[in-house]
Order: structure tokens, then C-alpha cells, then sequence
């Protein structure tokens, strides 16, 4: 049995964008890395460099979904249909992103992220239906790297929107960028509680973990921000400890 062309699509856009990102970094495109770039924004929102490697977790679930999908016996499976152009758009949506990050068009990088973010959200709802009628292989190889994907973008959502704005000057209705960064993580406790309670997603909430435990690192010894820090570090850690409640029930 041939494979159809969405499954093809699914496919060589995946490896467009692995490849657009590694080239990013390795030529670097315009002679900047993407972190270079991210670090040149005086924003607190942004994690300590090594939490970027999630990236590569990233990757290779987008690689291992890529060739799930692409088998001739998920021709006809529902989930896989029903998401399989919703992939297509996120990864162009995320290749297209890096040209302009790199190029500094940061107004339109909104844009293409705000555009990620609603076909990843498109992809984990369409994963999310008759979910209990998923295989183990689907669940490891499809629902968690979405997962993980769609609690990455969520975050960097945020860090992006915080440095489109502080690029352009704005003046956060004259709060201090202190007091401004408490409510981002107010927003982003508040976030992690919603798909702990609605979800019980563990995979999208270790990667609200794992960002804010850099952002943590990056800024140890700033008065209120690390303080917020570690506070909402604390909530989502609860957060992820009532998602694993009902799987130890079920056990």
C-alpha cells in the first residue's frame, strides 16, 4: 500500500525544519546563532542557555512521529488524518520563524509563533480525541513529543512577545520590569494549573519545569523576580504532582 501525499508532506517538512534550525546555528544564518540573538534582549523571561537543548528531545520526536506517520499501515488512522496537515503548517510555520528571528523582522516573528502555537494546539486537540483508543506506540511516538512541543512553544510564546515588545520600546503601562515579570509567572502558574486540572498532561508540564528551573538559574540572586521564580517553580511542581495522581489511581 502507497503512502499518501499528506503522509510525504508530513515527512519533508519535518526535515526542512530540523534542517533550517541546524543551520541556524551551524553557518549561522545572517552570522548570528538564534541564542545570540535571544540573549541580546535585557528581558528576565528568557531561561539559561542549556535549557535550548530541549530542542533536541524535540527533534527527535518530531523524527520518530514523522516516520510513524509515514508507515503504510497509519495510512487510514483517524488521529494521524486528522492532525496530518495541522503538522505540515507547524513545521513551516517554525522554518519560516528561524529566517525571520535571524534577520531581525521581530514584529512578523510574532506572528509566525502565535501561528506555531495555534497549529500545535490544533494538533494536540486532534491527538487529545479517542485518546484511550491510542496504542502505546502512538502515545510515545505522536501524543507525548506534541506534548512536549506545544509546552516548549508555549513558553517561548511568552519570550517572544517579551522581546517583540521590549524591542519596540514599550513601556509596560509603566510597570517596572520586575514587578512585570511577577505577573508573566502568575500567567504561566496559572497556565500549567489549567492543563494539570483539564489534561493531566505530565510531559507539557516537565517542560514548564525544566524552562522555569533556567530562568531560575539564569537569575539566582534578583530580589523579587528569583523569589517569584522559585514560587511558581513550586506551583507547577504541584501542578505536575496532581497530574500524576490519577495514572498512580489507575495503577
Amino acid at each position: 500500500m502507497k503512502i499518501t501525499f499528506r503522509q510525504i508532506m508530513v515527512l519533508l517538512t519535518t526535515l526542512l525544519t530540523i534542517t533550517v534550525n541546524g543551520l541556524a546555528n551551524a553557518l549561522p544564518i545572517n552570522g548570528m546563532n538564534t541564542g545570540e540573538i535571544s540573549d541580546s534582549f535585557e528581558t528576565y523571561f528568557v531561561p539559561a542557555g542549556y535549557v535550548f537543548s530541549i530542542w533536541g528531545v524535540i527533534y527527535i520526536g518530531l523524527i520518530a512521529f514523522a516516520i510513524y506517520q509515514a508507515l503504510p499501515a497509519q495510512r487510514e488512522n483517524p488521529r494521524l488524518v486528522r492532525i496530518g496537515w495541522w503538522v505540515v503548517f507547524s513545521n513551516l510555520a517554525n522554518a519560516a520563524w528561524i529566517f525571520l528571528w535571524h534577520y531581525q523582522i521581530f514584529g512578523w516573528t510574532l506572528v509566525l509563533m502565535l501561528t506555531l502555537l495555534t497549529t500545535l494546539l490544533f494538533t494536540y486537540e486532534g491527538l487529545r480525541q479517542d485518546n484511550d483508543n491510542a496504542s502505546r506506540a502512538e502515545f510515545w511516538l505522536a501524543s507525548v513529543p506534541f506534548s512536549i512541543y506545544l509546552g516548549w512553544i508555549s513558553v517561548a510564546t511568552i519570550a517572544n512577545a517579551s522581546d517583540v515588545l521590549y524591542y519596540y520600546g514599550w513601556g509596560q503601562f509603566g510597570i517596572s520590569a520586575e514587578i512585570w515579570m511577577v505577573l508573566i509567572l502568575a500567567m504561566v502558574a496559572a497556565l500549567a494549573w489549567a492543563m494539570s486540572l483539564r489534561k493531566n498532561d505530565i510531559a507539557y508540564l516537565a517542560v514548564f519545569l525544566w524552562a522555569l528551573f533556567g530562568i531560575g538559574v539564569k537569575f539566582p540572586q534578583n530580589g523579587i523576580v528569583t523569589t517569584s521564580i522559585w514560587i511558581a517553580f513550586g506551583l507547577i511542581a504541584l501542578a505536575f504532582v496532581w497530574a500524576i495522581i490519577p495514572r498512580i489511581r489507575k495503577a
